[in-house]
């Protein structure tokens, strides 16, 4: 007797994104998270880069996010400046938010799906078999599921237990964050030093401040103190400011680790249980919800029998490079981020080389998610890339590609090809007859030819392109949709 489908270890941005991408998908979830509520200590990280709020967007919850952020035109290469203004998307920015507000909306939405949370308790343990998981949780309770997956941090308890490898580059550099009252008004703004850069930030209220420093040696684990603080910002700027009441104080590195798997059986990793780095660039949180767009669908076609299990490998597959790519990133970001002379050379000579166009996209696609490519084989750009936001005309009237994707399942998209047999598929996948009277034009490589057709997935990656033929289309269905019905 199982008590829900999906078990999910933890409540952070990773673990709410797949527990609504598996509740639209009508499957038992439930999210275990140690805290009591929602509220997450300090402002930490924040931040939606373009194809993040794309994901919203195609689930139809953009705009709660958009009400309560604010557009910044920019991403950063190491603190220089990439221009998104023209790139094809609706959203071309990066929306300043911080993981407090984007925890809060997230749990919002899923609990409207009816998703179950079992709160203030912890994942201890669990032991799978052929059929489901046992997880024990803290008190000897117990839950019984089809899969477990760990979205529970760069310390995933969930990963260690698995026995997934987690490889990768110890820190070369710490640093401490904190949110405090100044009795002294401070320099806002950034200082570079030869270790990096340092920032002080205005936050509401009188004297309060958010700090980001430097320390003088790599540190690790413990609980920094207050003492602590006011030795690193005397260390970068030569007094304290009468520091007092710090209310949140933390330390992270540019520890930089990927898992070897992301899959053991009927255990799963996303987030930062599967890859952890530096935080530049502001990449972590995004990938975390990446993957959970990318894992949920699939997930949920292999629980309702559509598709096989080897469906799930395909999320490795997809996402272990994509994470790769961001990890070299981020070591870029940290190494660039030095103030000494030569590395202020190097930078120098990048920013010149990013204010050409073909560099300056190329970056910001990368750091933005916008130029993702899942390898899916040879054929027309848009293969295995992010299916463009088109204006549409249906038999229904106006609408545009994203709101095809609300409910999270796999559209065939018929442009001028109209008369393609999918019947066996047909209770799996939404299918639309529309027109497009635009270009077709791409992030990064610009602009591509019209298709026919295209087949959509859940995660809005184009799986297949049609030129008028149904070539491929039954191979490309049989893969992404599972076997055709009798």
């Amino acid at each position: 007797m199982k008590d829900h489908t999906v078990v999910i270890a933890g409540a952070g941005p990773t673990g709410l994104m797949l527990a609504g991408e598996l509740a639209l998908a009508k499957v038992d979830v439930a999210i275990v998270e140690r805290r009591e509520s929602q509220a997450v200590a300090g402002s930490r990280a924040g931040g939606l880069h373009a194809r993040t709020i794309e994901l919203m967007d195609q689930r139809g919850v953009a705009g709660r996010f958009l009400a309560e952020g604010k557009p910044t035109q920019a991403v950063s290469l190491a603190g220089i400046p990439l221009d998104m203004s023209d790139f094809p998307t609706r959203h071309p920015y990066v929306l300043a938010l911080f993981q407090e507000r984007i925890e809060r909306i997230l749990a919002a939405w899923v609990e409207e799906l009816g998703v179950r949370f079992h709160r203030g308790r912890e994942v201890t343990g669990f032991d799978q078999d052929d059929t489901g998981v046992v997880v024990e949780l803290d008190g000897g309770a117990a839950l019984r599921a089809d899969y477990l997956v760990g979205c529970d941090g760069g310390r995933s308890l969930i990963r260690k237990r698995a026995g997934i490898d987690f490889p990768g580059w110890d820190p070369s550099v710490s640093y401490l964050i904190a949110e405090v009252s100044m009795s002294e008004k401070p320099p806002f703004g950034i200082r570079r030093g030869d270790r990096g850069v340092n920032g002080i930030g205005p936050l509401d209220g009188p004297g309060r401040a958010r700090l980001v420093l430097i320390e003088d040696a790599v540190r690790q684990g413990d609980q920094p103190t207050a003492d602590e603080l006011r030795a690193a910002l005397i260390a970068v700027y030569g007094t304290d400011y009468g520091v007092h009441d710090v209310t949140w104080l933390s330390r992270f590195t540019d520890t930089t680790r990927q898992a070897a798997s992301y899959r053991e059986r009927r255990v799963l990793i996303a987030g930062d249980a599967a890859h952890i780095h530096s935080p530049a660039g502001g990449q972590g949180l995004n990938l975390g919800i990446q993957d959970a767009v990318n894992l949920g669908w699939k997930l949920a076609q292999v629980i309702a029998g559509t598709a096989p299990e080897s469906l799930l490998d395909t999320y490795q597959t997809e996402r272990h490079p994509v994470a790769a790519r961001a990890l070299e990133s981020t070591m870029a970001h940290t190494a660039l981020a030095r103030g000494d002379a030569r590395t202020n050379a190097l930078r120098d000579t990048l920013a010149e080389l990013v204010k050409y166009d073909e560099p300056r996209r190329r970056y910001a696609g990368m750091i933005s998610g916008l130029d993702t490519r899942y390898d899916l084989g040879d054929g027309h750009p848009l293969l295995g890339r992010r299916m463009p936001d088109l204006e549409l005309v249906a038999e229904t009237g106006p609408t545009r590609v994203f709101s095809l994707l609300h409910g999270a399942r796999p559209v065939l998209l018929e442009l001028t090809a109209t008369s393609l047999e999918v019947a066996p598929w047909a209770d799996r996948i939404t299918r639309v007859a529309a027109r497009h009277a635009g270009a077709w034009e791409l992030p990064v490589i610009g602009a591509v030819p019209a298709p026919a057709a295209v087949l959509i997935r859940p995660d809005g990656h184009v799986a297949w392109v049609g030129d008028g033929t149904e070539r491929d289309l039954q191979g490309a269905l049989c893969r992404w949709c599972g076997q055709p019905r009798p």
